[in-house]
């Protein structure tokens, strides 16, 4: 009677798990929609295309992202991404840190002017402290942060003149993103800033609408922004844009806690990767990726340590209004990671 009864609670637990396990598998959804500003042409899209077949070899399948470049699940309004990925709309994203911070305002630490002087400033709060300030605030906000990955320096380009001072700038119609802050700084630098989205910057650009715009260099290529009248290039290095991976916390709950670990190992590799990728043709001594601009007609300028001394003295008025409003203490913090960095 004893052995009846014990192999019947086994066949009955055995069912049970069978029931369980085959319901945590249908709760995974057949597929998971990753959300872009940038397809895989640019850096930025390349991280999400090696994310999401990193995720997809190591989990078997299980997980299956697809990626939605353009923020097309948005309509294309860049600043609404973040809102989208708290309710649920956006599943996993790689997004920018200038296009969330009217959201989470702290993110704005990236966009002071002249703050981060080199990559090594960069990685100096991406990967310290200031970091892990900064994810456990996007936590707290509302979407799960995985990894930083890269945009990089924001250069300025025009159809003008070359761009070495601030009295260069005057009156130049120059495209930026939906921040407040780049309004502010470059009104600072006497410039007339026009916010506008990236889909509708390149045919403004060839319009003449404006007259420049600023992106890294690496989007400056892609998208062979020469040809829309944009023959003048300053490397100013005013701001860089750190990208970050982000999962939806909902969907990270409906994973099992292996392919969660999957997922967040998937994440760190692929923005490693990535970074090398947007700094590519820079970080060599010699700038491949500047020679090749030159030979396509392109001027390309370099400020002296003089000239950009003028724009940072330009701009210092907007550091200081900003640094209220991102959190002092967090700017101090940032300050002392990027003077100890190890250059």
């Amino acid at each position: 009677m004893k052995v009846r009864s014990f192999l019947a609670l086994a066949v009955a637990t055995a069912a049970m798990l069978a029931t369980t396990g085959s319901i945590a598998q249908t709760s995974y959804k057949p597929e998971y929609k990753m959300s872009l500003v940038l397809g895989t042409a640019f850096p930025w899209g390349k991280g999400g295309e090696i994310w999401a077949n990193m995720v997809r070899e190591r989990t078997q399948g299980r997980i299956n992202i697809k990626l939605y470049p353009g923020v097309s699940l948005i309509q294309g309004d860049q600043t609404r991404e973040f809102s989208a990925l708290r309710q649920g709309v956006i599943d996993l994203a790689i997004g920018s840190t200038i296009n969330w911070s009217p959201q989470v305002k702290e993110l704005n630490l990236f966009s002071l002017p002249f703050l981060m002087p080199d990559y090594a400033a960069i990685d100096s709060l991406t990967q310290g402290q200031v970091g892990k300030d900064i994810f456990a605030i996007i936590n707290k906000a509302g979407v799960l942060p995985l990894a930083f990955g890269e945009n990089g320096y924001r250069e300025i380009s025009n159809s003008k003149r070359a761009i070495h001072s601030p009295a260069d700038l005057k009156g130049m119609k120059i495209r930026v993103v939906g921040s407040p802050l780049f309004q502010d700084t470059f009104t600072a630098l006497g410039a007339n800033p026009t916010q506008m989205s990236w889909a509708d910057a390149q045919p403004a650009l060839a319009t003449g609408a404006v007259d420049g715009q600023e992106n890294p260099i690496s989007i400056y290529t892609a998208a062979k922004l020469q040809n829309v009248a944009q023959k003048y290039v300053t490397m100013w290095g005013y701001v860089a844009d750190p990208l970050v991976f982000v999962v939806n916390k909902d969907i990270w709950a409906s994973w099992t806690e292996a392919d969660r670990a999957i997922v967040k190992q998937a994440a760190l590799d692929a923005a490693r990767e990535q970074i090398v990728i947007a700094r590519k043709g820079l970080v060599e001594a010699d700038q491949p990726l500047l020679k090749d601009l030159a030979g396509l007609g392109v001027t390309v300028t370099k400020l002296s340590p003089e000239e950009r001394a003028a724009f940072v003295a330009a701009t210092r008025p907007v550091f200081e209004k900003w640094k209220k409003t991102i959190g002092a203490d967090l700017v101090a913090t940032a300050e002392k990671s990027i003077a100890a960095r190890k250059k």
